[in-house]
């Protein structure tokens, strides 16, 4: 049986000029340039340039031929709209020029070549086609032999045998650049060491047994029993060996993969200290000079006086309205998008004043996100999106924003440090260590405390592994 009846809610939405803002609060200047070049694009009411002070031109429209008003029509205003962008401006020659671009091979196209100089047969050349296909970017075959053999079976109606297939793929393991087509790090270190002559060189002849015969402990740093188990007496012939290993290669396909992009860090803020008053200004590129087309919105008044029964003129008002009401929410979310940034950056700075002086890391102060919301009266998430993907140039570096926050360590003084000048000094006391009887994370955090800073043990392998410093084990040294 149905019911009728009222229920009361109360509801939340954004509005489109919210997630406007939203979403050019987050992007970098970077990114900020390309948006604005695809709205100038998409919205031809939105133009280049200084705003102009709003004039009466009722004026000087009525002044006009009223005819060609009446001959508008909306389809072809529509129609010349499409052809009016911005390749119409300047010579239009330059067009139909090709533009030159660097051409750069790629690792499967450098290994087919090589693949090329071999004397194979048909059958072997698409057995090794096949190998070079399954390489992967950083230079390993991580797929068996054996399904190796059932691809070439179905893709290729190719009946072989593993002997086959790993004859032809040690062919290819002779290729550039070396250790390409190793199946482990094992193989692919000792692919390359198998290039260098051991006959009048110990180092490598070492290396090789390391590597053969005692991978396990070598991984492990367990160098007392490689000694013990190779049966060498004087641990320098150890220590240069595994010296030649580290600078072996592990990833001989990732300086091969193609086109690398080089990225750099546009600071959306700079900061510049005058005479110790610091000075915050913001990245002339977060300011683009937009206005709303004085055409469009003269062509709005002629229409809005115009007669409203023709209903190809109502579309054209529409349309123009829509362009209008489009380009000024636009440039009202650049506009707060940078009384935004001002604001959250000059909290930032006010908060970690005595940082910025100076540059001493000791003098940052913790601070979490919630900290500077409070401050400017914001969302938490607004500062969110502010301190992800901004950075700032001051006098001693670039940094990103979320460099600045950090979580607060209490002292033995009952003051607050940043955690990150816990790792700074996490990171001294290792750097000085013995490397051949390094510090577990225990007589760290003893160390520690004995500098004032009351640290837990598993914040201390916390901070360690954030800073990608491996345990003690590992960082033993002969």
């Amino acid at each position: 049986m149905q019911k009728l009846g009222l229920t009361q809610s109360l509801q939340q939405k954004l509005s489109p000029q919210q997630i406007q803002f939203i979403k050019l609060l987050q992007i970098p200047t970077a990114e900020l340039e390309s948006r604005v070049e695809e709205e100038l694009e998409e919205n031809p009411a939105l133009e280049e340039g200084k705003e102009e002070e709003s004039e009466d031109i009722t004026d000087d429209y009525e002044d006009t031929d009223t005819q060609q008003d009446e001959d508008l029509d909306v389809e072809d205003y529509l129609r010349d709209d499409d052809f009016s962008g911005y390749k119409m401006q300047g010579d239009g020659d330059n067009e139909d020029k090709e533009m030159p671009i660097a051409m750069h091979s790629t690792l499967n196209e450098r290994l087919m070549d090589q693949l090329g100089f071999l004397r194979l047969d048909d059958r072997q050349y698409v057995i090794g086609k096949q190998l070079i296909g399954s390489i992967e970017s950083d230079g390993y075959i991580r797929r068996d032999v054996d399904s190796i053999i059932n691809d070439l079976a179905f893709s290729q109606n190719i009946d072989t045998d593993v002997d086959e297939v790993e004859e032809i793929l040690r062919k290819i393991q002779d290729f550039d650049p070396p250790g390409i087509a190793a199946r482990d790090l094992q193989e692919c270190l000792l692919l390359q060491l198998e290039r260098r002559p051991d006959d009048q060189n110990v180092d490598v002849y070492v290396a090789k047994k390391i590597l053969g015969e005692c991978f396990d402990e070598f991984t492990k740093k367990h160098y007392s029993k490689i000694m013990k188990k190779l049966d060498i007496e004087d641990e320098d012939y150890v220590k240069d060996a595994i010296e030649l290993i580290r600078k072996l290669n592990p990833k001989p396909g990732g300086s091969s993969t193609g086109l690398v992009r080089t990225q750099y860090l546009i600071p959306d803020f700079i900061l510049s200290n005058d005479n110790g008053e610091l000075e915050l200004s913001l990245n002339s590129r977060n300011a683009p000079e937009l206005r709303v087309s004085r055409s469009y919105s003269e062509m709005l008044q002629a229409y809005d006086k115009s007669d409203k029964s023709d209903k190809k003129l109502k579309e054209t008002v529409s349309f123009v309205k829509q362009k209008l009401d489009a380009a000024k929410w636009f440039i009202d979310a650049i506009k707060q998008r940078q009384h935004t940034l001002l604001n959250t950056m000059r909290a930032i700075v006010d908060f970690q004043y005595e940082y910025f002086l100076e540059g001493d890391e000791s003098k940052l102060r913790p601070m979490i996100l919630k900290d500077i919301a409070n401050i400017i009266n914001m969302d938490i998430s607004t500062v969110s999106r502010v301190a992800n993907s901004k950075a700032v140039q001051t006098d001693f570096g670039i940094f990103p924003l979320k460099y600045f926050f950090s979580e607060g360590i209490a002292t033995d003084s009952g003051e607050d440090v940043s955690s990150r000048e816990v790792k700074n000094e996490l990171k001294m006391i290792i750097d000085e260590e013995d490397k051949k009887k390094p510090l577990s994370d225990d007589k760290l955090e003893k160390l520690l405390k004995a500098k004032g800073y009351n640290i837990a043990r598993r914040t201390v392998a916390k901070y360690r592994e954030q800073m990608n410093i491996p345990v003690a084990r590992l960082r033993k040294e002969l």
